[in-house]
């Protein structure tokens, strides 16, 4: 198993983000804004569909990184952290998915 976390990849992405470097892609999609950025996750999020779909489980794996990664870049230009994304999702499991979704009023 990776000791690769996505608390890794989120300090990986703020370095770059940060960088001055020309050949940087996240450097690059930061300089593009939030637009390009959510632009790519929404991308990335319909090849992972396509993959899962059409049972490609390679294909799966490969476009869920992509889509990981672009989420922690929207994530960063956003100012959110990702430990305000976990403590969310830490909270739903307090309860059931139903009653969770219940008491967001969505059925």
């Amino acid at each position: 198993m990776s000791s690769f976390t996505l608390s890794d990849l989120e300090r990986i992405v703020a370095e770059r983000a940060a960088s001055a470097d020309a050949g940087s892609y996240t450097a690059s999609l930061y300089a593009k804004g939030i637009g390009k950025a959510s632009q790519k996750l929404g991308e990335e999020a319909v090849e992972t569909v396509i993959a899962a779909v059409t049972g490609d489980a390679k294909g799966i794996v490969s476009e869920s990184a992509d889509l990981l990664y672009h989420l922690v870049v929207v994530l960063g230009i956003s100012g959110i952290k990702l430990e305000d994304v976990l403590a969310e999702l830490e909270r739903r499991t307090a309860q059931t998915g139903l009653e969770e979704k219940a008491a967001r009023g969505q059925g």
